[in-house]
């Protein structure tokens, strides 16, 4: 894998993260490693099934398609995961769950897109 692809993997692993965090400090539930894992992992295999699904490496910072299967999977793949581990997957949690993964795996995308299109630019 090349070192963008291993950028864009570790970009997508931290927002999620990030995303578990969040939920957990807004629940005012404990902010541990164990705790973040617990809450990501259902989460970290939907992003992992997506990047393998849409060849994430070949073009890891494409909004489309890689961004899209990519963030799509994460919340489809992490609700399916939490709903056979009889964890929550209130419909109010799956729209959240959507909004809040879309500004983490498709927002640095689409930062790295406006700026590779910036006037001027090599």
């Amino acid at each position: 894998m090349k070192r963008s692809s291993s950028l864009a993997a570790l970009a997508d692993v931290a927002g999620v993260l990030v995303f578990a965090a969040i939920g957990r400090r807004s629940h005012a539930e404990g902010l541990t490693v164990a705790g973040v894992a617990a809450t990501a992992w259902p989460f970290l295999v939907g992003t992992a099934v997506g990047w393998l699904l849409v060849r994430g490496w070949r073009r890891p910072a494409a909004i489309a398609p890689t961004g899209l299967v990519v963030w799509v999977c994460t919340v489809v793949i992490g609700m399916l995961a939490r709903r056979a581990t009889s964890a929550g997957v209130a419909v109010s949690f799956v729209v959240v769950a959507f909004a809040a993964t879309a500004v983490v795996l498709l927002g640095w995308r689409v930062a790295v897109a406006a700026f590779a299109r910036r006037p001027g630019q090599p």
